[in-house]
């Protein structure tokens, strides 16, 4: 059997909705049949997925596991490839039809890359599309300071769905610590950003569905869910530090990469289980320089003032204010017109009607 040059990986669970979807938006890639092989990782599902995939076979390879996680699946299924190349899609995503091709062509222009990412397109349940892609900073790698800045703000381009990577580089991180069962791609993109050199595609050839079933993207308020995703972060963090300092990088670049990580773990933990008003203030300044480094001088007095009931109130006082705040019309539309949040320049993000 010829090698493929690039093996797609499909990891599910329980997306009877979506996985058909999916499957078909890899396998009517304009890319060549001959050189890509399909793998669909089914993580326990209860429902028809299995059923669903087994309807693509051969064309596609199914392999079942027991219920773990996102890094679980990982693991399970990268071994089994066979391609020079890995690319990743969730069950419940969909590729634009030229996302292998583009690609593809960014490794053939620049032999020294080792992961490719792109812009996307959100989709939401009413119908409206939000295409998010990149103006500025296309190539850059995360083993220098300036580099680990830009891949910071530039992360979002490289989640499971939009990473195309070299299975050599990936041999190299694994394995994903199983702990991950969501959120395993940050694992895998810091660590490959930091060895080898990364470059973003302005195309957005992702469309990624937003619905109440999202692990990352929480649409409710559930706080188990909130839970999890709070021990996740500070998990990755952990687990990030180790490695980073076990491949020589500089504390200035491993203070970088894991800062955000530390502050957003905190924030969702202090909004849940609360802390000190300190922690408060110092979390939400860290997440704001991090985030928001162009920020005009309006908009830092405006956090500022923003801040100061942070000072007194319990953390937990704080966010449901906050919170509440978020979901008054007045208060947003005040905002819009008068003090809208600082968009980074360095993203554009299109509106679109279904």
């Amino acid at each position: 059997m010829t090698k493929p040059r690039l093996t797609a990986i499909i990891d599910t669970y329980n997306h009877e909705r979506f996985v058909e979807e999916a499957i078909v938006s890899v396998l009517e890639q304009d890319f060549p049949r001959a050189e890509m092989e399909v793998i669909v990782v089914d993580d326990g599902s209860t429902d028809r997925t299995p059923e669903i995939v087994r309807k693509f076979e051969p064309r596609v390879r199914l392999l079942r596991k027991a219920n773990g996680g996102q890094a679980s699946a990982f693991n399970a299924g990268i071994p089994e490839a066979r391609g020079e190349f890995l690319s990743f899609l969730d069950g419940d995503d969909w590729w634009a039809r030229n996302k292998l091709t583009l690609a593809m062509k960014a490794f053939e222009a620049e032999p020294h890359l080792g992961l490719v990412g792109h812009g996307n397109i959100l989709v939401y349940p009413d119908g409206h599309f939000l295409q998010e892609v990149l103006r500025e900073g296309f190539r850059f790698q995360a083993n220098t300071a300036e580099g680990a800045r830009l891949f910071r703000l530039r992360k979002s381009f490289l989640g499971t769905c939009r990473m195309v990577i070299r299975a050599g580089l990936m041999r190299r991180i694994l394995p994903v610590p199983e702990e991950l069962r969501i959120q395993a791609d940050e694992f895998l993109f810091t660590l490959a950003a930091v060895l080898e050199p990364v470059a973003i595609l302005p195309e957005p050839l992702l469309f990624y569905r937003i619905h109440g079933g999202n692990n990352f993207q929480l649409s409710s308020a559930d706080p188990g869910l909130a839970r999890r995703k709070q021990a996740i972060l500070a998990h990755i963090a952990r687990t990030l530090s180790v490695r980073l300092r076990e491949m020589g990088v500089s504390e200035q670049v491993h203070s970088i990469l894991v800062e955000i990580l530390q502050a957003e773990a905190l924030q969702m933990r202090l909004m849940q289980d609360g802390g000190w008003p300190w922690e408060t203030v110092k979390t939400e300044r860290k997440i704001y320089e991090v985030m928001h480094p162009d920020a005009p001088v309006s908009h830092r007095v405006f956090k500022v003032a923003n801040l100061l009931p942070a000072m007194v109130l319990p953390p937990k006082v704080y966010y449901g204010i906050r919170g509440r705040l978020s979901k008054s019309r007045l208060y947003l539309r005040a905002r819009k017109r008068w003090l809208p949040v600082p968009e980074p320049r360095h993203v554009e993000k299109i509106w679109k009607e279904g």
